[in-house]
């Protein structure tokens, strides 16, 4: 797997290291020509006989593609939808045979809209369980997240690429969502912290927004912020795709991103080395009022500024 993880900073190998709703493919279509009624009123996906339906389709009838639509749509309706993927025979190994199968569209780019659309269906599951604490553990366990780093180290401006980078970034975002200190452990043992720096400098805004979401959260981590900072090279490398992205900030002002910005200069400023540092490299487009005007539409990032400023006086 990790041969297929091209440039790569070296400072971030693993070896060497002691908004509440996360985006999927927006491409993705829900119509359907089927005639199933999808206004069910179940407590429980148990008691939804299309739901064991669909699945017995997908792991063994020749419509692995409408079910996989169809079981997207139960996401929202079932809190206990992943407990079901999880514990029925052959899903997980038919979504990872999903995913594996677009391999070759990678690079050479041939990937299509269809194929595109269809992996993310299969991600937007993944991602339904990776958001539940009962099956959270079992994914990481069974190291699924890392058949998702070829699609994160694509750099095609495509939108089919566009759409898998961002369902991709969609299941890590879930596990990083609730804090849990095991998730932040195994990512810091991958290379995630390179791929998100990667994809936050160059890949779309929506893109960009869960990847500093995802190293945000990890930052917020105490093991995150001493991973990050245990080495120069490793904070040097953080804070220049920051900084890059202040700058680009400048053409494309995006109150979102510049709020993330600012909390990850500011957890930063917890370890002392990253402190000092940081006072003589912050950007200065932080320090003027060139945000002026973003800053105006949320007093939480205008609070946080102030506060990061009154830090590194």
């Amino acid at each position: 797997m990790n041969n297929e993880i091209q440039s790569i900073p070296s400072s971030f190998n693993a070896s060497g290291g002691a908004s509440s709703n996360i985006m999927t493919n927006p491409n993705t279509n829900t119509n359907t020509n089927t005639n199933t009624n999808t206004n069910y009123n179940y407590e429980s996906s148990i008691n939804d006989k299309m739901v064991f339906t669909w699945i017995t389709e997908f792991t063994y009838g020749p419509n692995k593609e409408q079910a996989l639509l169809e079981l997207g749509k139960k996401r929202e309706m079932y809190d206990d939808l992943a407990l079901v993927l999880w514990n029925s025979f052959g899903v997980m190994s038919c979504l990872l045979a999903e995913i594996v199968s677009v391999y070759p569209m990678l690079s050479p780019p041939t990937l299509t809209i269809q194929s595109s659309n269809r992996v993310c269906n299969a991600l937007a599951l993944m991602q339904c369980i990776a958001s539940h604490n009962d099956t959270k553990n079992l994914f990481l366990e069974a190291q699924i997240p890392l058949f998702l780093y070829p699609f994160l180290n694509t750099t095609s401006k495509q939108r089919p690429f566009e759409y898998l980078r961002l369902t991709s970034l969609g299941v890590i975002g879930a596990l990083v969502k609730n804090d849990s200190p095991n998730v932040i452990q195994f990512l810091l043992t991958t290379e995630i912290i390179p791929l998100c720096l990667k994809i936050m400098e160059n890949s779309s805004e929506l893109n960009k927004t869960v990847a500093i979401f995802i190293l945000q959260k990890i930052l917020l981590d105490d093991q995150g912020l001493q991973y990050v900072c245990q080495t120069f090279d490793r904070f040097d490398a953080v804070s220049k795709v920051l900084n890059t992205m202040v700058k680009q900030l400048i053409e494309q002002p995006t109150t979102r991103l510049l709020r993330h910005l600012i909390r990850c200069y500011l957890r930063m400023c917890d370890n002392v080395e990253a402190r000092n540092t940081l006072k003589n490299s912050l950007p200065l487009e932080l320090q003027n009022n060139t945000f002026k005007e973003l800053l105006m539409e949320d007093e939480g990032a205008r609070e946080s500024l102030q506060m990061l400023l009154n830090v590194l006086k």
